[in-house]
């Protein structure tokens, strides 16, 4: 049986007065939510994000891929109803990019600019796609990927949770392998931190929590200009091992501080 060995970590960076960035991680679900519209709940929408993830967690009764995807969907519905009963909400919306472990297998599900990286065998890979506006003008070849990482929109995002919107995930299955390592962050890492000091931190950092720290570590170094939040997680192979307790559920940065109102 694999499970996860993880780390959760937030903070709220050099430039930014609160943190709307919102993070979980169990032995088998990792997520990350980004929140944005500024004074309008940025952090409630990836709270609730987050809590409907977890509730899905909690309770989980269709086959993984089925299980996010409903997961989303509540989370869309949570954002809806909040908004009806406070419209100065209205602005709020969050990315969501969450992995379920089940079995030899991940389900991935993303929306928006938070990405998921795999490390197996020493070879950092992406696993998601930014939904942004200079993603798309770089596939359409209007602009190099260069040009994109210093784009005045390069935060602008064509996909994400919220209130008024239907956007819809993109859902994946991916195979596991002993050893493999998982990072989950929001773009106050990525587009911070290059990919290979990334891939360094990560292949050096035996221990996922020290990993975290100095993720975040390393964005502090180039200038912390957003939230940044992360999750790193090792897959363990627990097959004839003692039977030992779950590592407890890991949460980080808003959901820490608000209501359930998923």
């Amino acid at each position: 049986m694999f499970t996860f060995r993880h780390a959760a970590g937030s903070d709220v960076g050099l430039r930014r007065q609160t943190n709307q960035d919102s993070a979980l991680a169990s032995d088998r679900l990792l997520a990350v939510a980004d929140g944005m519209g500024g004074h309008a709940g940025g952090d409630v929408a990836s709270s609730i994000a987050i809590n409907c993830l977890a509730r899905m967690d909690r309770s989980l009764d269709a086959t993984p891929m089925a299980a996010l995807e409903q997961a989303v969907e509540a989370a869309g519905r949570g954002l809806r109803k909040n908004v009806t009963r406070s419209p100065a909400l209205a602005g709020m919306g969050t990315t969501l990019t969450a992995i379920l472990l089940d079995r030899r297998r991940i389900a991935l599900a993303h929306i928006g600019d938070s990405r998921a990286y795999l490390l197996r065998s020493g070879r950092l890979h992406r696993l998601t796609t930014d939904h942004t506006m200079v993603h798309s003008l770089v596939q359409d070849g209007h602009i190099t990927a260069e040009e994109a990482a210093r784009h005045s929109h390069r935060s602008v995002l064509t996909r994400a949770l919220d209130a008024i919107s239907a956007a819809k995930p993109d859902l994946s299955m991916h195979d596991v392998q002993p050893a493999d390592r998982y990072l989950l962050c929001s773009d106050g890492l990525s587009g911070t931190v290059p990919e290979d000091r990334l891939r360094n931190v990560l292949a050096d950092c035996a221990d996922p929590a020290i990993a975290v720290q100095e993720l975040i570590n390393a964005a502090y170094l180039q200038g912390a200009p957003d939230n940044v939040t992360c999750v790193v997680a090792d897959v363990h192979d627990t097959q004839g091992e003692p039977r030992d307790e779950p590592q407890r559920e890991a949460r980080a940065g808003a959901v820490e501080n608000l209501a359930d109102h998923c």
